[in-house]
């Protein structure tokens, strides 16, 4: 049977799947910097009869696995950029680069897809149509890798696309799922308060900006509890006050950073709003300038039913020992650039437990880790995705 010899080749090169995650892990890039990651991939799929294309969309990696048999293509995607974190974890493969650190699971999404896209490859004559191998960079900084290689091209000829998020916060053997809207929008907004700078002993000489700002970051609070049903999801923070001066100087300007979540577009545009009106009242009420810009960084993440509904059968079909439970996890609060691939073509990103017991960090926290196994799962998920949507009409 097909798939167990998949999983068989999952289980022998699983040491394979490690190698390739602490490596990236030891050398981490950020978005849009990955020159070095990107070359790593490039060298490891050189001579392996496969279409490669580099440099899509920026640092990204395109590979087709074409069986020579008609049939659907399917894109499977995994992301490979890391943060601007300083590594706390001890681990004897920590990042050489100092202030940049895999905190999200990026290195082991790529070290599980290079080794299932090979088994794939080996694999390919009892398959059908052609998978697509989409290795992205720049998931993490706006506007996105998935943005770039769209318009690069990536997604021609592809019928759907599936990914995987490991999930540090998640129980090893668990696989989450939803369907419809499962990951949040995310925009972000810069206000500036212009006033007249003076004398701490003259206030009255002045417009204090700071006093202007910090009426904004109380009153814009109440957008989420007084603006929006209770039954729509959103969520206003700021992230920056840049208010710094000297103890005797009123400031003459502020400027404040900040981010927006929802859970669909209108409640996004109506905080977006919110958020300018209450700016420019404020700025009405203490007589000074207000400068407001908002922009929309990801979409909603929108899981395909029927793509769901195969992903989730494939798995249960499966009986993948190392799952223990596949359940609906219920919407995810942060946003994916996977979104992207979603609005093109029908797709499902669904999200696999890693957690260690020791180290049950969450995503983006310097002592953040995961169970390496859980890239087994990973791998097996996915491969019976592949065979059940690519030989099943």
């Amino acid at each position: 049977m097909l798939l167990k010899e998949i999983f068989d080749e999952i289980d022998k090169r699983q040491d394979e799947m490690v190698k390739h995650r602490r490596h990236i892990h030891e050398n981490p890039e950020l978005s849009f910097e990955e020159v070095e990651t990107a070359n790593y991939l490039a060298d490891y799929y050189k001579g392996k009869d496969v279409e490669v294309t580099k440099n899509m969309g920026g640092n990204g990696l395109r590979v087709v696995i074409d069986t020579g048999k008609p049939g659907k293509t399917i894109a499977l995607r995994a992301d490979f950029d890391a943060l601007p974190i300083q590594e706390e974890t001890g681990l004897p493969f920590t990042s050489k680069n100092p202030g940049v650190m895999h905190a999200c699971g990026h290195d082991a999404h790529t070290g599980y897809l290079m080794v299932l896209a090979d088994i794939l490859r080996e694999k390919k004559d009892q398959l059908r149509g052609k998978i697509v191998i989409i290795h992205q960079h720049a998931e993490e900084t706006p506007p996105g890798g998935a943005k770039q290689m769209i318009e690069a091209g990536v997604l021609d000829g592809v019928d759907n696309v599936f990914g995987i998020h490991v999930m540090s916060a998640v129980d090893y053997g668990d696989v989450q799922y939803h369907k419809g809207n499962t990951q949040t929008s995310r925009s972000k907004f810069s206000i500036k308060f212009q006033g007249v700078g003076g004398h701490g002993s003259m206030p009255h000489l002045a417009n204090d900006s700071i006093v202007a700002a910090s009426h904004f970051v109380t009153a814009v609070q109440t957008i989420v509890s007084r603006r929006l049903s209770p039954f729509e999801n959103g969520v206003v923070t700021i992230g920056s006050f840049e208010g710094e001066g000297s103890f005797n100087i009123i400031k003459d300007s502020v400027r404040l950073v900040g981010d927006i979540r929802s859970m669909s577009d209108e409640t996004r545009e109506k905080i977006e709003k919110e958020i300018e009106r209450i700016a420019k009242g404020i700025g009405e009420t203490f007589g000074m300038e207000v400068q407001v810009e908002c922009k929309n960084d990801y979409p909603v993440l929108y899981n395909d039913p029927a793509m769901t509904d195969l992903v989730v059968d494939a798995i249960k079909e499966a009986d993948i020992k190392e799952v223990k439970k596949i359940y609906d996890g219920g919407p995810q609060t942060a946003s994916e650039d996977f979104a992207y691939y979603a609005k093109e073509r029908p797709s499902c990103f669904y999200f696999v437990g890693a957690k260690k017991e020791d180290a049950p960090y969450a995503n983006h926290n310097p002592k953040f880790d995961i169970r390496e196994d859980a890239m087994v799962i990973c791998a097996k998920t996915l491969a019976a995705v592949t065979v059940k949507y690519l030989m099943e009409d």
